[in-house]
């Protein structure tokens, strides 16, 4: 038990990183999981919705205080996941799912293009100064850590407890659950199915903005192609607990985080190598590969079959 505590102690900090992180994944795997789950689409511009509220925060706060440009940076990003839905995947409501794929592709590179167009190509300092209380540093059972850490699960769980009860407890998200088991009867029941789909990329973009404040805060900078990489691992957390499923979105990315931190720590943790982080992301995405072989529905995925 005292060598176990021992351990504990020393490597605090990849454990404490590791569920922070994840908090972070799990707030943007849920906009993967819910789009998934009523379109059976894969936003692949949502990564780069994340990313652009990171920039939104670092225009916003150079010319106001932080208390009112946090608020905008959610109310802009919630505004661009609308528009999004509205612009580029609305019109493609009855076309085959291979032109909705592709047009969120291509959203995606439109995204980082415009960011690339505005930044002139250059890393942008987050103002990480200006967020003090997150940057705050903390001492937990001996391991130095940032206030973010110790926030970002508390936040993350107090969400989806709030996400929860609005999905199974108001008209909005009864509506959800009845377009994700059957868009076409929903339809034919008097369901608005454009404001349910609107709702649904609402509610991620915002989760997304959250998300980005909590990442960003422990980077020095954002560029145009910050959102691609985290967008990809948590598409992987969301497959990884089962695609449509929230619980398993959230479990798949503290999953993944708290995975991913422990393989950064490697060498340190068990006491051999030089550096193990290289292999960080290869972990990320051969775990994908071994959940599409082992079990394709994920963790607390529904096997579904067409009917014909």
């Amino acid at each position: 038990m005292t060598l176990m505590l021992d351990f504990l102690q020393t490597n605090l900090p990849y454990i404490l990183s590791g569920i922070s992180v994840g908090g972070q994944y799990a707030l943007i795997a849920i906009g993967y999981t819910m789009v998934y789950g009523i379109l059976r689409l894969i936003n692949f511009a949502h990564g780069d919705v994340f990313m652009c509220a990171g920039l939104f925060m670092i225009y916003l706060s150079a010319s106001m205080p932080i208390g009112v440009a946090i608020p905008l940076v959610l109310l802009l990003t919630v505004l661009l996941g609308f528009c999004i839905e509205r612009v580029a995947y609305k019109p493609l409501r009855n076309a085959p799912r291979m032109s909705v794929m592709i047009s969120a592709i291509g959203v995606s590179y439109l995204l980082q293009n415009a960011a690339l167009y505005f930044t002139g190509g250059l890393a942008k300092v987050y103002p990480k100064a200006k967020l003090g209380f997150l940057s705050q540093r903390v001492s937990i059972w001996g391991a130095d850590t940032t206030m973010v850490t110790i926030i970002t699960p508390f936040l993350t769980i107090l969400l989806v407890i709030m996400l929860t009860f609005l999905i199974k407890r108001t008209k909005i998200g009864m509506a959800m659950r009845a377009v994700s088991r059957d868009f076409e009867t929903s339809r034919l029941m008097g369901i608005r199915i454009n404001s349910v789909i609107s709702a649904t990329f609402v509610i991620g973009s915002f989760l997304a903005a959250i998300g980005s404040l909590l990442y960003f805060t422990n980077y020095d900078s954002v560029v145009p192609t910050s959102g691609a990489m985290p967008g990809l691992k948590c598409f992987v957390a969301a497959v990884f607990g089962g695609i449509g499923s929230i619980p398993g979105a959230v479990i798949g990315a503290f999953i993944i985080g708290i995975c991913e931190n422990i393989i950064k720590g490697g060498a340190d943790i068990f006491g051999f190598g030089t550096s193990w982080t290289t292999f960080s992301d290869a972990f990320t995405f051969g775990l994908l590969i071994i959940i599409l072989v082992v079990k394709p529905t994920g963790l607390f995925g529904e096997k579904s079959t067409d009917k014909v």
